[in-house]
């Protein structure tokens, strides 16, 4: 079978690669996606954006890459695609349009139902199968929507977990992997750093080099550098994680944690006013949809610094977050791969 696939970012290859394996030998990849799975047409580095803005400049950039994704579709026996719904979104429509009977599956939907709730009759009317990782995200959507909870992901990736909350004397700062992102927070994880009498392990992506090291993070001489980001979590007592899917990681592996993060103030501005949210952390999320609160605290923008963070370590029920990790366990359920490569394989238009 040939499929043709769409994952631009980190994450969405990380859960592609877990899917492949579902999948077995008799598929063949084209498209969009992490070299270590075959050729694609594009290196995912220069598909790489920060915030609204970074995102308009490289318009043009993503216009002819989606009309590449369109010709290639011709070949392809069936579309995937994951994430990413500023991009994946407006080539499934295109998809549609020109291949009405092409098969397309979207794994990890557009969170339609944090913002432009109208997406959700598009998504209905163009997608074939949409593989929601979410438990209550069906539930926005119409009793006759193609639309099925799978499983999470990260139940597949995670083989580590926490067993108890004893002191180890380590603690793990997560600063994120984009180069804003990093910057942005790393003066403040430093400063906290000097508070906190524990060793200090930061998680920074293998691929950096020497000099990206230097760059983005500065002095990080009393900080030890680790790659493995879930075995430094199940190894530590607390950790601090910049907004994104380390932070639902942290939860599942049952480290204590605060979510931080600071934008650009223009992309805060322009998030603010069109996401209405009360959290931003996908655990919090799922834990208010449940039980209507959430599991860790966030720190925000200008809430971000050293002493509002370093309380929060201090102050943090650990006893009670680890009890609350169990249920989020429960939420999730099990694992998606088995189910998602189920539908490429069988799911018939």
């Amino acid at each position: 079978m040939k499929l043709l696939v769409s994952a631009l970012e980190h994450s969405a290859n990380i859960h592609l690669k877990y899917l492949v394996k579902e999948l077995g030998s008799d598929i063949e990849l084209s498209g969009i996606f992490d070299a270590s799975l075959g050729k694609s047409i594009v290196d995912l580095r220069s598909t790489s954006i920060m915030g609204f803005v970074d995102a308009i400049k490289k318009l043009r950039f993503f216009f002819r890459l989606k009309d590449q994704m369109v010709d290639l579709a011709a070949d392809a026996d069936k579309v995937l695609l994951i994430d990413s719904s500023g991009f994946n979104l407006p080539l499934a429509k295109a998809i549609r349009k020109r291949y009405p009977e092409k098969e397309i599956i979207y794994y990890i939907l557009p969170q339609a139902w944090a913002w432009k709730k109208k997406r959700i009759p598009v998504l209905e009317k163009t997608i074939t199968h949409l593989c929601s990782i979410l438990p209550f995200e069906p539930a926005y959507y119409s009793k006759k929507a193609p639309i099925e909870y799978v499983g999470h992901p990260l139940l597949d990736e995670i083989t580590v977990h926490k067993t108890d909350f004893e002191p180890k004397g380590k603690i793990t700062f997560m600063p994120g992997s984009r180069p804003g992102e990093i910057k942005r927070l790393m003066s403040v994880f430093r400063e906290l750093r000097t508070m906190i009498d524990s060793r200090a392990l930061i998680v920074i992506p293998p691929h950096f080099t020497d000099e990206q090291i230097s760059e983005l993070y500065g002095d990080i001489s009393t900080f030890e550098i680790t790659h493995e980001a879930h075995q430094s979590l199940a190894d530590s007592d607390f950790a601090f994680i910049c907004s994104g899917t380390a932070t639902l990681e942290a939860s599942l592996i049952g480290t204590p944690f605060v979510l931080v993060y600071i934008a650009k103030s223009l992309d805060y501005a322009i998030g603010r006013a069109l996401v209405k949210l009360k959290y931003a952390g996908l655990g919090n999320i799922l834990f208010d949809h449940q039980y209507h609160r959430p599991i860790h605290p966030e720190f925000i923008q200008n809430e971000v610094n050293a002493q509002n963070l370093y309380n929060a370590y201090c102050q943090m029920d650990k006893e009670a977050f680890f009890n609350d990790t169990a249920q989020l366990h429960d939420l999730l359920k099990h694992g998606s791969a088995v189910r998602v490569s189920q539908i490429i394989k069988e799911h018939n238009v």
